[in-house]
């Protein structure tokens, strides 16, 4: 960023600044005013060269209807067909469909001879042969083209009667084919550079306009801040001066006060009044600064006594309810087993182990938390496909209990290096959150595929509401519905270990379905 080191500093860096942008915005005035031009030059080329196809196919249309009227008129059945030839082409010589002199019609037979032309001499030539100077056998293009069951148009050199020289040219052509003649009209396409010219004058004229205004406001911008330097750049510093030297003595001596009438400007005097007022309250203010920080510094040590205290009961207290909430669940997980040996297929039962399990998870989650920052989870080859179905058999119970069915997609023998704790904690908390979330009935997608040789997509999909704030669900205590229970931690759990271990997590949430996809490394090593 550029700093002025004086009020003479800010006024030469604000002439440039203005020079500068003054100069971008001709840049851009005169680009645009370029493109503009390109634009319109593009656009009238394009509708004159349409304009001009439509009217040519007319003409010879018109021409050829023409024609063809005369030959089948029952009134010239008597007159030979050499003579009738010679009739038409005099009638269509008569024929005045344009005023332009350059504009014709012209007719030549198949083998190339020239029927009628307005310049050339009709009958007596064999154009078939015949290069424009570019090279192009036009006449035969042109009796090629005409051919076509809809005629064509042919681009080529001809001589414009107007200044007797070979000139870019536009025929359409068709054919009279009873007759074997070729039949059509061009325009010579010179006439649209008057238009470009006329156009580039235009532009040549915006463009001067635009850059004498353009100077002619530099010019006053740049004069004017000089103005501004020379008549009040010296006041406004002497003014700063003279409070600088005032908060220099207050702090040397302690009790001057600021005059209002040593300043020029009314809002310096405004300011030497804030001064004052100000150096008092600072000085006022400093002594009781000082004695509130003495008894802060004594309070703040007791109240951080206090608070380290009660972190450690909390931690102590949360990892001693852990421990002990183990051993009742391993009781209670026995005794429905042995429940379900002698009552299999009971509802109640399967309610309470639903329960248990659900409790299980939570008591995962939270060993987990504890232990986290404590314990280094080593990473090892696991056997994805087997961890992923053993979790998926312990959660079966809770997923029919919940009136809900896995539908399973999943490769066998996926193996990844990970920690099989933290893999563990990934799934249980999808798996979980996918239960509490999904419609009633509805199927859980869980997916684990290869994507390629080095990664491998585990997702888990459900019919769901649509995610609100999916930007917030990896944080604490976050939860989309306060209904549906839980603490909000599992799924922060799963960022902080799929961060870790650069796992690659996308969300995909709308009104139908959400799903969650995850992409793991299949050797990933964070340790190196």
């Amino acid at each position: 960023m550029l700093k002025a080191k004086s009020l003479y500093h800010l006024i030469v860096y604000s002439i440039l600044f203005i020079i500068l942008v003054i100069s971008s915005f001709t840049f851009v005035i005169i680009n645009n005013a370029h493109e503009e031009l390109q634009e319109k030059v593009e656009t009238l080329k394009e509708d004159y060269t349409n304009n001009q196809k439509a009217l040519l196919k007319n003409h010879v249309d018109y021409v050829i209807k023409f024609i063809e009227y005369y030959h089948n008129n029952s009134n010239f059945k008597n007159i030979s067909e050499d003579s009738l030839k010679k009739d038409v082409i005099s009638a269509v010589e008569q024929l005045k469909l344009s005023t332009d002199p350059n504009e014709y019609i012209f007719i030549y037979d198949f083998d190339g001879n020239l029927l009628l032309s307005s310049h050339e001499n009709q009958g007596k030539q064999n154009f078939l042969n015949f290069q424009d100077k570019k090279g192009k056998f036009a006449v035969k293009e042109l009796i090629e083209n005409s051919k076509n069951p809809n005629g064509g148009f042919v681009d080529y050199f001809w001589t414009k009667p107007e200044i007797n020289k070979e000139t870019n040219k536009l025929s359409f052509v068709n054919s009279y084919k009873p007759w074997q003649w070729t039949i059509g009209k061009g325009v010579y396409l010179d006439e649209i550079d008057k238009l470009i010219n006329d156009k580039e004058d235009e532009y040549n004229k915006k463009i001067s306009n635009y850059t004498l205004l353009i100077t002619s406001l530099t010019i006053l911008l740049i004069l004017y801040s000089i103005f501004i330097y020379k008549n009040a750049t010296i006041l406004i510093v002497n003014d700063v001066k003279e409070i600088g030297n005032y908060l220099k003595e207050s702090q040397e001596q302690g009790d001057n006060t600021l005059n209002q009438n040593r300043f020029m400007f009314g809002e310096f005097k405004v300011i030497a009044n804030y001064a004052n007022d100000a150096m008092t309250n600072i000085k006022l203010k400093t002594l009781m600064l000082e004695e509130l920080n003495q008894n802060l510094e004594f309070k703040v040590k007791e109240k951080t006594k206090e608070l380290s205290s009660l972190v450690d009961s909390q931690k102590q207290f949360i990892k001693t309810s852990v421990h002990e909430v183990n051993t009742p669940l391993a009781i209670i997980r026995t005794n429905i087993d042995l429940l379900k040996m002698k009552t299999p297929d009971n509802s109640y039962i399967t309610n309470i182990e639903s329960g248990a399990k659900m409790i299980q998870y939570i008591y995962d989650d939270l060993s987990y938390l504890i232990k986290k920052d404590r314990v280094i989870y080593e990473k090892e080859y696991l056997n994805f496909t087997e961890i992923l179905n053993s979790r998926l058999n312990f959660f079966e119970q809770i997923v029919k209990a919940n009136s809900l069915y896995f539908v399973k997609n999943i490769e066998n023998d996926a193996y990844i290096k990970f920690n099989p704790i933290e893999l563990q904690r990934v799934i249980d908390n999808n798996l979980s959150n996918a239960i509490k979330y999904s419609i009633v009935s509805s199927p859980i997608f869980i997916k684990l595929i290869y994507l390629n040789d080095d990664e491998i997509e585990f997702s888990v999909a459900t019919k769901s509401k649509k995610i609100d704030k999916p930007e917030k669900i990896f944080e604490d205590f976050y939860r989309e519905n306060d209904a549906r229970g839980g603490f909000g931690l599992g799924l922060k759990i799963v960022k902080e270990i799929c961060d870790k271990n650069f796992v690659i997590i996308d969300i995909n949430s709308n009104e139908k379905d959400t799903k969650f996809i995850y992409r793991f490394k299949v050797n990933e090593d964070t340790t190196s």
